[in-house]
């Protein structure tokens, strides 16, 4: 199968994240948005007028946010370039089958990571399937990608991902297994966490400065706020640009409110 596009591209989506789910006042969102109500910082041009100062207006929820591409390809492909605002009867379907479109997308980002791993090679050729697998169903209707049965999908694709990730990290003794522990403030500067599974960890506010995190595994993890500067992630699996973002890193820029 062809390379799939697996990072969001704003130009050729509608706007779908800025309309389609409903925002809660809160330290990631300035307002309160019901679900299919537009942004007020939507323009007309389906560009957020305020993309530069998300952080900075009290947005953080937008900046983190990661449609993995499924936001173009459901504008692009499943709706062929329309959209909700020229017909107002696509709007329901539309915003409904974006959540499924992400979590596909999402999943095959992952396989697509797992598959960069040459230790997992015993497992490759069952990741290829999964993959192929998963861009068909992504390729489906609006109305057959709300029929999917997404558990029972990834259900069959989780123990690919897992077993590639423990081909990955074999070679490292004395791992720690972290997964779906609550670490939520947790301090661990300078920490040796090689290898260590945070696999669907709460990591809120951890302090991980300058430890060593190398192929440790951060599938689902949640970094909001973890204090990653100076850590080293050489090789680190499964950590997407969204989790990046929400964690507190050296390429974060302190801005001054306007």
């Amino acid at each position: 199968m062809a390379e799939r596009e697996l990072r969001a591209d704003c130009s050729r989506c509608a706007a779908l994240c800025c309309v389609a789910p409903a925002f809660a006042k809160s330290s990631d969102f300035a307002i309160n948005k019901p679900a299919g109500t537009p942004c007020r910082n939507l323009g007309g041009d389906f560009l957020c007028t305020i993309h530069e100062r998300l952080d900075q207006r009290g947005f953080h929820g937008c900046v983190v946010f990661d449609c993995f591409g499924a936001g173009q390809r459901l504008t692009q492909e499943t709706f062929g370039g329309q959209d909700w605002q020229a017909r107002p009867e696509l709007a329901g379907p539309m915003f409904a089958a974006l959540p499924v479109m992400r979590q596909l997308h999402e999943l095959m980002w992952y396989v697509t990571e797992a598959l960069k791993l040459g230790e997992a090679k015993p497992v490759h050729p069952k990741l290829r399937d999964a993959l192929a697998k998963t861009d068909q169903l992504a390729a489906g209707s609006a109305e057959e990608l709300m029929r999917l049965d997404l558990d029972a999908h990834r259900s069959r694709v989780n123990p690919l991902l897992q077993r590639a990730s423990e081909l990955a990290r074999a070679g490292i003794r004395n791992r720690m297994d972290h997964r779906g522990a609550n670490l939520i403030g947790r301090r661990m500067r300078g920490a040796d966490l090689r290898g260590a599974s945070f696999r669907g960890a709460l990591l809120i506010g951890a302090d991980l400065r300058d430890a060593d995190l190398r192929r440790a595994d951060f599938t689902g993890a949640d970094l909001r706020g973890t204090d990653l500067r100076g850590a080293d992630l050489t090789g680190v699996l499964f950590l997407t640009e969204s989790q990046r973002r929400a964690a507190v890193t050296e390429t974060a820029i302190e801005t001054p409110q306007p």
